[in-house]
Formats: structure tokens, C-alpha cells, sequence
């Protein structure tokens, strides 16, 4: 049985341990799998037990680029994108699949890429995954960032899309919330940005009211006050749930050898979801 964990600021209301022990599962395979919320604070002194008590175990917010330092080997996209959300304990290295799941949940949800304009809010660990994959699939991404070094360190490290300092009010075809904004103690807010000539606002109805699709990706709650609005306005809208499971179903390809298959990994969604509905 692999003992697993998921590793994060506060994970206290991650659906992982269901994903997880379900995907497992169809995959013959059993797993514990633990919630582990450390501060910021008390990671690097902490970081080494986690290689002490699990097979494997997984990262996120705000730690995906804080367990580099603790590895050994990178594969590709956690290398490309500087951020780590799959670790395999006997190897010490650490994968990406946020890409992925991003990627297939989009896909899914019928949201065509190729050509459309897309705004990116966030550039940290996730955000520099989806702005990535989102140029690869050919869209015409921009991205905003408060942290500006951020943004134009991830801008040197890719190019291909148009960093913003401030965010035009402009018709998106899609807009991605990767802040994190609207979940644990922010839940109700949207991201704070900036907004050419109207100064700092949260993000709110003259831009949403302008995109053809809002993707955030918060999952509890299932309907952020970012979706909310978009809602309103009646645009399509999609949280991180699908993301979630797709990027846990190639974690999970990864800690026990398994070929992933896209055709799999939907089939096995809808499956979850007609368990837990």
C-alpha cells in the first residue's frame, strides 16, 4: 500500500484523498493518503520528514517551487515551468502535471484555445504552468501579475505572451483566475489588480461582463465570488475540480508506472462524478 500526502499551506479542505484513494483503486492499487498543512514559515526545517514517511506525496500552494531545493532530479515540465507538484520520495524527483490537467479540463469543457485571447491573473506556481500551456495550445495569452518581478522573470523564462502591468478592460475570450484569491480566508473577494487609467479594484463586472468564459482554479467553494460574477452575466464557467482530478490521475500514472490515457482519465472522471454528485 503507498502511503501519500498532500502538502500545503492549508489543506484542510483538499478533496485529494478522495481523488487519490478512487483513482488508485480503478488502477488496482491501494494508498493512504494524509492532509498536511505546515506554515510557510516552518517548511525548510520540515521538508526532510516528508521524505521520511511517504512513498510519494504531492504539493501545492505555496510550496511547489520551495521543494526544489530538497530534490534531486526535475522532469521536463517541473523543470520548464519552475514548479513542482508530484514528488516520488525514492528518486527525489519532482514532476509537473498541472499542465496537464489544465489542458484536459479546458479540453472537456469544449474551450477552444487556438486563436482566442486569453488573460491570465496570477503568475505563481500554477499560473507559470497555464501560461505556458496555454501559448503552446495557441492562444493569445496575456498575463497579469502584482509581484512584477514575478511576471517578468516567468516572462524571460517563456516569452511568447504579453506580461501586463496593468489590465485593459477589453472583451477576453477567456480569463483564468490562478491567484488563489476566493478561497480560506479570501473567500468572497476577487483578485486585486490593476486597471489602466482606473487604478487598483478587484477584478469585477466590467471585465467579466466582457469574456466568453471564466476559469478559476478554486474548487472550494465550487463557485467563487470570480465565477459568481461571471455567472451573473451569463458566461460559461469553470472551477479547478476537473483540474484537480486530471493532474492527480497522471501523478498517480507516474507513482505506480502506469501509460496515461486521455480517454482513461475522462472515463474515470465522469465516473467520480456520478459517485460523488
Amino acid at each position: 500500500m503507498l502511503k501519500l500526502a498532500v502538502i500545503g499551506k492549508d489543506v484542510s479542505g483538499s478533496d485529494s484523498p478522495a481523488i487519490h484513494d478512487f483513482l488508485l483503486k480503478k488502477m488496482g492499487k491501494g494508498c493512504s493518503y494524509e492532509k498536511v498543512s505546515i506554515p510557510p514559515q516552518e517548511f525548510s526545517a520540515r521538508a526532510e520528514e516528508l521524505f521520511a514517511r511517504y512513498d510519494a506525496f504531492n504539493v501545492t500552494i505555496p510550496f511547489k517551487g520551495s521543494i526544489i531545493p530538497f530534490l534531486r532530479e526535475l522532469d521536463g515540465e517541473a523543470r520548464r515551468f519552475g514548479a513542482v507538484n508530484t514528488v516520488v520520495t525514492r528518486t527525489r524527483k519532482g514532476y509537473n502535471t498541472d499542465g496537464y490537467g489544465f489542458l484536459t479540463m479546458l479540453e472537456n469543457e469544449g474551450i477552444a484555445l487556438e486563436g482566442r485571447r486569453v488573460l491570465v491573473l496570477g503568475a505563481g506556481g500554477a499560473g507559470r504552468s497555464c501560461i505556458k500551456k496555454l501559448c503552446e495550445a495557441g492562444a493569445e495569452v496575456s498575463a497579469y501579475e502584482r509581484d512584477e518581478d514575478r511576471l517578468f522573470e516567468v516572462y524571460g523564462a517563456f516569452g511568447g505572451f504579453t506580461p501586463l502591468t496593468e489590465i485593459p478592460v477589453l472583451p477576453f475570450d477567456v480569463i483564468v483566475n490562478c491567484t488563489g484569491v476566493g478561497m480560506h480566508d479570501s473567500v468572497g473577494r476577487t483578485p486585486a489588480c490593476n486597471f489602466v487609467s482606473r487604478g487598483a479594484e478587484p477584478v469585477g463586472e466590467q471585465l467579466l461582463s466582457l469574456c466568453g468564459a471564466a476559469v478559476d482554479l478554486i474548487y472550494v467553494p465550487a463557485q467563487s465570488e470570480f465565477l459568481r460574477i461571471a455567472a451573473s452575466f451569463g458566461k460559461k464557467t469553470v472551477n479547478g475540480a476537473a483540474m484537480l482530478f486530471y493532474q492527480a490521475y497522471l501523478a498517480d500514472c507516474i507513482f505506480v508506472g502506469r501509460t496515461p490515457s486521455a480517454a482513461e482519465a475522462k472515463a474515470f472522471w465522469n465516473e467520480y462524478g456520478r459517485e460523488t454528485r
